[in-house]
């Protein structure tokens, strides 16, 4: 018996489009800051629903040149999530400033605002949420947060396009400065890249400076007027971005189906968080209000008391890839050394740390492939795979 195709973790959807666009650009000569980038940005903000939007060579690198805009340097402090890919915290130490790490909410693993406001201290210029896993922070409650304390806000968007937040706004639309991703598993890809949507126009001229070595802005003179970086995205994965931006509704509708069918599927083994036994298998909490995530993976938390290597052992033995996701910042060594922090001072990142799984996700899975995963898993769980 001929075993099944192995079903990857994840797999960017690109077509006929997206080619058509590239070889425009490779006849054009124009491979960068040319047209192509320029149309992107405008469709971009166009999409998000902001006014502006900066093309920039990754997540990590837009959310550097936001820290700077917001002018957050050295002796500052900025309250963000230890629940995040470690480039939401990196950002800031390329600055010298330090993130202070403060819990997340149980259901979300977003920060819990209650924290965010406890943890802020003398030094404390800002707050930099994370809308992890494709749920929007509590954007609304932090923008108050900070306007009474006289802080910076810049938020981590870059898992969450097509989000909206508890007011019906997408991520990006707040009129806070915010830093978007396009790595190929992301819900719109370039292969790499990122985009800044700027907060007001004075980001969006010093973005564009400082992405281009600190160049002036009017490009006329080859002139740089501050400290810049190579931070350009090539109009090749720009135009890459604007096919995906065509058909973007139809890519995130792709993505609803799979979590819909896994979560119809996963409703026999557990139910979403903050309505199953936090001791059990916990799926990704359901929409609240007018707050809707934007799916960027499918991850779960096993039960408290399953051992996760041999689940993901036996997954891919299976063939199924899937992946231990996230563990929380502040416990890396690089962040142990620098902070001091040790186990215990953040439980509930720490705890979905040690129990979350990412699953295969991606816009062309079937529904067989699905329950492929879900079987696997369940067998896993109960040890009956043999």
């Amino acid at each position: 018996m001929t075993e099944p195709d192995p079903i990857p973790l994840a797999r960017p959807d690109v077509g006929e489009r997206e080619e058509e666009l590239v070889i425009d650009v490779l006849r054009s000569a124009r491979f960068s800051l040319g047209p192509m980038g320029r149309r992107f940005e405008e469709t971009f903000a166009e999409w998000v629903g902001a006014d502006d939007a900066v093309a920039i060579s990754s997540g990590t690198a837009a959310l550097h040149l936001g820290v700077r805009a917001l002018g957050w340097g050295k002796g500052d402090e900025v309250v963000t999530s230890p629940f995040s890919f470690v480039a939401s915290a990196n950002c800031l130490l390329y600055e010298d400033v330090k993130p202070v790490f403060c819990d997340v909410d149980p259901v979300t693993l977003n920060v819990d605002p209650a924290a965010v406001e406890a943890a802020i201290g003398e030094a404390t210029a800002g707050i930099l949420p994370v809308d992890i896993l494709g749920y929007p922070a509590a954007i609304p409650a932090l923008e108050a947060l900070a306007e009474e304390r006289g802080l910076g806000l810049l938020e981590d968007a870059c898992e969450a396009l097509g989000a909206a937040d508890s007011e019906g706004r997408r991520s990006g639309s707040a009129g806070i400065t915010a830093a978007f991703a396009f790595y190929p598993n992301k819900q719109l890809t370039t292969g790499e890249g990122g985009m800044l949507v700027p907060a007001d126009a004075r980001v969006a001229e010093l973005a564009r400076s400082e992405r281009n070595q600190g160049r002036s802005a009017d490009m006329e003179v080859v002139d740089h007027v501050r400290l810049g970086f190579n931070y350009r995205l090539s109009d090749i994965a720009a135009a890459v971005g604007v096919a995906q931006l065509e058909r973007l509704d139809d890519l995130l509708a792709a993505r609803d189906r799979v979590a819909a069918a896994y979560g119809e599927r996963l409703a026999e083994l557990g139910a979403p968080a903050g309505e199953a036994d936090p001791e059990g298998l916990l799926l990704p909490c359901a929409d609240r209000g007018e707050e809707r995530r934007s799916w960027f993976v499918y991850a779960v938390r096993l039960p408290r008391d399953a051992d996760r290597d041999a689940v993901l052992g036996d997954l891919a033995q299976r063939g199924i890839q899937a992946k231990a996701y996230m563990p929380s910042i502040h416990l890396m060594p690089f962040y142990r050394e620098l902070f001091g922090y040790r186990e215990g001072s953040l439980p509930v990142a720490e705890d979905a740390s040690a129990r979350l799984v990412s699953l295969p996700f991606f816009p062309q899975m079937t529904d067989d492939q699905v329950e492929r995963v879900c079987e696997a898993l369940d067998e896993a769980l109960t040890g009956s795979w043999v």
